[in-house]
């Protein structure tokens, strides 16, 4: 089964970082926070990747030309110039870097994979800029099981600041950057049936609009419910924050930090 990955926005509420590079390629704990989303996926036996690229592809492309290299031992043979590769430890993955245009919108780099995608049944579908504990293998089994068009994942994200319950001006609980209580947000990590082409028109539609909407309005989409963790890279202080995650030993969108 392949798994998307949408990379090619400009990620402007980052821009510290994304003036340089596309925002799936700015690091935590070292590593593009793409390449976690992939291992993310990895663990559950998905290892089939189409990378829809738009903003500075070219560093994702480059990054993935030269990861084998990377991840291995080499003996270069100055005069020939043949390189041996000792002791690799990549991933074996198979990933399909498809530049889907600058200025595409999200439906619309999803509309551009159609040909990659149409004839291989279901698939996955993510954001290139957000990490989860989901369960990947129970989210997919929920998908069959309703026999619908799509499914999104529905997450509660930590709130930003503290929660406050004032009754009269008297705050009666405080919670400092709790789970938000009510209001399951988009959290991405979506499966999908080919037919779901048939409601993206083209390059300037975004997916989180007419096409999600139209599913929903004909009984096509679906909520699988994900009460643990999730979060969006969307500032600074996101980036600091999972790299903090990080750094414990124990970020919880992934077993073990290798």
């Amino acid at each position: 089964m392949k798994t998307v990955i949408l990379c090619g926005g400009l990620g402007t509420r980052l821009a510290e970082e994304t003036q340089l590079r596309p925002k799936p390629m700015v690091e935590v704990g070292g590593r593009p926070i793409l390449w976690h989303i992939m291992k993310i996926y990895e663990r559950f036996g998905m290892n089939d990747f189409v990378l829809a690229l738009g903003y500075k592809g070219e560093f994702i492309k480059d990054y993935f030309l030269n990861y084998h290299p990377r991840m291995s031992d080499l003996t270069i043979h100055l005069k020939s110039g043949q390189v041996d590769y000792n002791n690799p430890t990549a991933e074996d993955w198979r990933v399909s870097l498809i530049d889907t245009g600058a200025n595409t919108m999200t439906g619309g780099r999803l509309l551009r994979l159609k040909l990659q995608l149409e004839s291989g049944g279901t698939f996955m579908l993510t954001y290139g800029d957000g990490v989860a504990d989901v369960d990947i293998s129970a989210l997919l089994a929920f998908h069959r099981s309703h026999g619908r068009l799509a499914t999104v994942t529905a997450v509660r994200p930590v709130v930003r600041f503290g929660e406050l319950t004032v009754n009269g001006g008297q705050v009666i609980n405080f919670h400092e950057k709790p789970q938000a209580a009510e209001g399951w947000i988009n959290g991405g990590f979506f499966v999908f049936e080919p037919e779901v082409f048939d409601f993206i028109e083209g390059d300037a539609t975004l997916l989180e609009r007419e096409p999600l909407e139209k599913m929903a309005q004909a009984g096509q989409l679906m909520a699988y419910h994900h009460p643990g963790y999730w979060q969006c890279m969307d500032t600074i202080r996101d980036r600091q924050a999972l790299e903090d995650l990080w750094g414990t030993g124990k970020a919880p969108w992934q077993e073990s930090n290798t």
